[in-house]
């Protein structure tokens, strides 16, 4: 049994190190967020807090992470209409959609600075109208649409889910519309100036004016913010209007907080989706959402790289009168892959990309074979633990053989049958909880991870109870024995594959509860081969150290003696000679 006796020893080496680093070093090296205390210890920055807990340390291997103020326990209130946000190392107060601070700054640190009050979307507008009014000339005047919409959306989009559902989608279509229409009039108003860009961290727009006639199956495309969006000519040349015409692409870096996902009604209860693009507008003179001729091609930059078991789905702004919300109609995907996606539309409007986590079949399948098997391993254990229990009574009771045959026809159909029950009751009522985007295993949630640990818990709990009797009948025969040695001898080694078993089947799987903290990864590693040998420990055990298995492999490699082939004859006397066997 080296597994358990190498992790005292390991622990101690990484003790060691730790003291050594300690002696050795005049200076420390913290790691990120931690400065140095005494040229000895390290310790986090304010707001953050050390992986292991512990103020001080000095483990090279340890890390600072952020604290959550706004969750429990710490939980900041910031007052009526506003939510704590937490940013890293700290955290900040903002007012709800639709309310903004008295001295128009975009953030507050406690509820003593609350003066949120509720706005109207008029208020947007009016912005807008006195930036296109203005006579500076068109680079600033596109920066005043960006300028001014930032002061807005650094106050709403960071609040994803907050406020009234309803007045977040009625703000958010006021946006999209306003900085449409705002642009588009900035870039006809220098016609000249054929193609315009502006962008900074929280908006991209680029502008292109059209003045002569399109040319067969021309195409324009536009980029921003790493998307872009590609339309023919003929959709942006209209017939009906005098004059030039003009498109306008635009970007919205953090708008997706607050239009996520929970604004999709099409998706499916178990089907997890999340929003993986920036938002993105395209509009020219026409209304929104009115059918293009030929269909404008979108490609996205995905914000978090896509995996194979997810799935892209194109979707646009769609508002009806108060109700606004994501939708897949006219939107096709054309392609993905693990950066980008490219989306087919028949209308302008605004859009974005959702990504949904796919059925992993083959994932859910080896999910479910790998409860099996391990429940199936735990059923044995307790079997196994059973089967000595009655081995050690046996040596008190009379009548045992009805018991063992009863125990060699059940343990077949218990040690395989109850695990095939437990995992068919928990696939037929939640299959869908087989397989995560990460692992092929249980997930946790709705607790659907005590199907596995409901019943291993309760199987560890009667073989302890099995062990601990085990123990006791021993002792108590030992004890009323004198001189039978063979016997004494016997239950000796009952006692050791007890004992064997307890840590061969039992607390190997230990280590997996301890996978955490900076060895983490050493205890995984134990875990894996520690349990890859119980095989081979079982063998050990039952086979090489068994009496009787010994006993009958002498018996084969024991060449036989050739004095049996000789046989003598009780019908002559003393001096009869032997007859030959052939």
């Amino acid at each position: 049994m080296r597994g358990p006796s190498f992790l005292p020893g390991l622990f101690f080496l990484l003790s060691l190190s730790e003291v050594i680093i300690h002696k050795t070093k005049a200076s420390c090296t913290c790691p990120q967020h931690a400065y140095c205390v005494n040229g000895t210890q390290c310790t986090c920055d304010h707001g953050y807090v050390s992986r292991s807990g512990k103020e001080f340390f000095t483990f090279p291997l340890n890390t600072c992470e952020d604290i959550d103020e706004c969750k429990p326990p710490i939980n900041i209130y910031c007052g009526i209409n506003a939510v704590c946000q937490n940013v890293n190392g700290g955290f900040h107060c903002l007012c709800n959609p639709g309310y903004k601070l008295l001295s128009g700054d975009t953030q507050f640190q406690n509820s003593n600075e609350n003066t949120c009050q509720k706005t109207t979307s008029s208020t947007t507008t009016e912005g807008m109208k006195n930036v296109s009014r203005s006579p500076a000339p068109e680079p600033s005047q596109l920066q005043s649409v960006v300028e001014t919409f930032k002061s807005f959306l650094t106050n709403y989009t960071t609040l994803p889910g907050m406020g009234e559902k309803g007045e977040v989608a009625s703000w958010a279509t006021t946006v999209l519309q306003d900085v449409e229409s705002e642009a588009l009039q900035i870039a006809l108003k220098f016609p000249e100036q054929k193609i315009q860009k502006i962008h900074n961290s929280i908006m991209a727009i680029e502008t292109r004016v059209v003045t002569d006639n399109c040319s067969e199956e021309q195409i324009f495309s536009l980029n921003t913010h790493m998307n872009s969006v590609d339309i023919h000519c003929d959709d942006i040349v209209q017939e009906n209007i005098q004059g030039p015409s003009a498109i306008a692409f635009i970007s919205y870096s953090s708008l997706g907080n607050i239009t996520n996902e929970t604004f999709f009604e099409e998706a499916n209860e178990k089907e997890q989706v999340y929003l993986n693009s920036q938002v993105v507008s395209a509009a020219i003179r026409s209304p929104r959402n009115t059918s293009l001729s030929k269909s404008v091609i979108l490609s996205f930059q995905q914000m978090k790289m896509k995996t194979s078991s997810e799935k892209a789905i194109c979707v646009y702004w769609k508002s009806t009168g108060e109700h606004s919300q994501w939708s897949r109609d006219g939107c096709f995907l054309i392609q993905a892959n693990e950066s980008h996606t490219i989306c087919n539309c028949t209308h302008l409007s605004s859009f974005a990309v959702l990504m949904a986590l796919t059925e992993q079949v083959l994932c859910a399948i080896i999910a479910g074979a790998l409860h099996y098997l391990y429940l199936a391993s735990f059923t044995w254990m307790l079997l196994e633990g059973l089967h000595l229990f009655l081995t050690a009574r046996n040596l008190t009771v009379v009548n045992y053989s009805s018991v063992n045959k009863f125990m060699k026809k059940l343990m077949f159909p218990v040690g395989y049958g109850v695990p095939a029950i437990i995992v068919a009751i928990s696939a037929a009522s939640r299959p869908h909880l087989y397989g995560t985007s990460n692992r092929c295993w249980l997930n946790l949630d709705k607790g659907f991870i005590w199907s596995f640990l409901g019943p291993v818990c309760a199987i560890i709990c009667v073989n302890l109870v099995i062990f601990l009797l085990i123990l006791w009948i021993l002792k108590k025969k030992l004890s009323s024995l004198n001189s039978e040695v063979s016997t004494i001898q016997n239950i000796r080694v009952l006692t050791f594959k007890a004992t064997a078993q307890l840590f061969i089947l039992g607390c190997t799987w230990c280590l997996g509860i301890l996978q955490v903290g900076p060895a983490a990864h050493i205890m995984a590693y134990l875990f894996i081969i520690i349990n890859s040998l119980q095989g081979f420990f079982i063998f050990l055990v039952y086979c090489l150290l068994s009496q009787q298995v010994r006993k009958w492999f002498g018996e084969i490699i024991t060449p036989k003696s050739e004095s049996g082939t000789y046989t003598l004859s009780t019908r002559f006397g003393t001096d009869s000679k032997p007859s030959q066997v052939f």
